[in-house]
């Protein structure tokens, strides 16, 4: 039986499909953690960061670390500056904690397929330049670059949603403004573009692969086959193709498909549903949709119909207008 410690992520959490012997939610001190779980059996801790109290000190965690078994803990980390930082997670290694990820469906795959160090060492600092917070070190050779950039992967739920195809457009979208990498991941299908950039890597490169062009702006990433790709993505994108067919062809072979899909990033590709129909839409479905886009021109470099997709993920050098939000979601890119 597993325990869910969760403050932000509580929604998204609320839908791992996994047997719960105890549930917490809101902010709680690393002692009152440690408190309620040192003698308590589980097998897994999912625990949202969110929910410790001071969790941008490494030294909480590191407090957590001493008291409890972390090959048992499922860490959700929620991609601030802070602990997307390359030394925030080489610590977390020092500690021993290798289960961390970005996004819940990370947390689904971990929760049976936890890492090994071999599965993060790609990512764990080992030059002595100088200390980190916790005594650990950090290399001389290890930009913080990493922190700056975007790692989005693109998944398909319905068969065919296009993801292939929209990462090669997008890349030569996005090109005009940013330095971008395409990566495929078990997979060849980015050989028939012929375009630069674009990478086709099995997943266990990915994560060298990853930090090998973490210097990039932004790495879009084609996730499909491959069951580990989110836990390296700072933002997943699900691609759902809302044709008539293809939603009664999916439904019928998985009806609880889009009960698991509630609470993530939905966008209807390839779409010429007005504004109403996309209203209709989420109140059958029950999802809630991020962004629309339109069937796109495979053989022009320009597509500026992606321009507010992106501007709306934080990317407002896609925006002529500069009029973008300069909030947004990612609060990355100005």
């Amino acid at each position: 039986m597993n325990v869910i410690i969760a403050n932000k992520f509580r929604d998204a959490l609320s839908n791992l499909d996994i047997e719960v012997i105890k549930k917490l939610e809101g902010e709680f001190t690393v002692d009152e953690v440690i408190n309620t779980f040192q003698n308590f059996f589980f097998q897994k801790m999912i625990l949202d960061i969110t929910a410790l109290k001071d969790y941008k000190n490494i030294k909480t965690l590191q407090q957590l670390s001493l008291s409890l078994d972390v090959d048992k803990v499922v860490l959700l980390l929620d991609a601030s500056p802070e602990t997307s930082d390359p030394e925030y997670l080489s610590d977390l290694i020092s500690m021993g904690i290798y289960n961390f990820t970005m996004n819940v469906d990370g947390v689904k795959w971990l929760i049976d397929h936890p890492n090994s160090y071999r599965d993060v060492a790609q990512y764990h600092q080992l030059d002595t330049t100088h200390g980190s917070s916790i005594g650990g070190t950090v290399p001389v050779n290890y930009t913080n670059d990493l922190k700056k950039c975007s790692v989005i992967c693109f998944k398909d739920i319905t068969p065919g949603a296009g993801s292939t195809t929209l990462i090669y457009i997008a890349k030569k979208q996005l090109a005009h403004n940013y330095d971008v990498v395409a990566v495929e991941v078990d997979k060849h299908d980015f050989m028939y573009f012929d375009e630069d950039k674009m990478y086709s890597v099995t997943s266990g490169e990915l994560g060298n692969t990853i930090n090998k062009y973490s210097t990039s702006d932004i790495i879009l990433l084609d996730g499909n086959a491959s069951p580990t790709a989110e836990t390296f993505a700072t933002e997943v994108i699900y691609l759902l193709e809302p044709s008539k067919i293809q939603l009664n062809k999916l439904l019928a072979r998985d009806p609880k498909v889009l009960e698991r899909n509630k609470n993530k990033k939905i966008v209807l590709n390839q779409c010429m549903l007005s504004s109403q129909d996309v209203s209709d839409f989420e109140f059958e479905t029950g999802l809630t949709v991020f962004a629309t886009i339109p069937p796109l021109n495979d053989q022009s470099d320009e597509n500026e119909a992606l321009d507010k997709f992106f501007v709306k993920l934080g990317f407002y050098k896609q925006d002529s207008s500069n009029e973008g939000d300069k909030k947004g979601i990612m609060g990355l890119f100005k």
